[in-house]
């Protein structure tokens, strides 16, 4: 396993059904935030918004091994990132994909959607999914503010 030094993440994912799709229900999803105040002295923060519970964010502190769906590597100062969306999710997107390089000091804010297919063929909903990773190398971001690099994979979910 590689190990990247200097790195802190966060990854926030908004999850919903058909019922949030539109009016009042996709109002409050449309709400939530992309990025959120970054605890003090954490490698991982993940925050976990859904529908269930009516869109409130649930926070937890990870260790970064901990980050799945993404690949890092780090050579001579620079970090190489990418992701990797769910292989069970909607749409495909295009293979292969370029990482995104950042040099100590700068970080990224990656974005993607996805569709995923009912659990079981008795009748469960379609879900969706937009889920921002976050990622700073080389220090501390506001990942409120404004990303140095940013990766928009944002499809049409019907």
């Amino acid at each position: 396993m590689l190990v990247v030094v200097d790195v802190v993440a966060q990854r926030v994912r908004t999850t919903w059904t058909k019922r949030s799709r539109g009016g009042p229900s996709a109002a409050v999803r449309n709400r939530v935030p992309i990025a959120f105040p970054l605890p003090p002295g954490v490698a991982l923060h993940e925050v976990d918004v859904d529908e269930s519970t009516g869109f409130s964010p649930r926070f937890a502190a990870r260790p970064l091994g901990e980050l799945d769906g993404v690949v890092l590597r780090e050579a001579d100062g620079v970090l190489s990132v990418l992701v990797t969306p769910s292989p069970r999710g909607m749409p495909k997107r295009n293979w292969p994909r370029s990482p995104v390089r950042l040099e100590r000091g700068e970080w990224l804010r990656w974005q993607i959607n996805q569709r995923f297919g009912p659990v079981c063929s008795c009748g469960s909903d379609w879900s969706y999914r937009l889920e921002t990773l976050n990622l700073a190398y080389g220090g501390r971001a506001d990942f409120t503010g404004k990303p140095t690099r940013s990766v928009t994979e944002l499809g049409d979910l019907r």
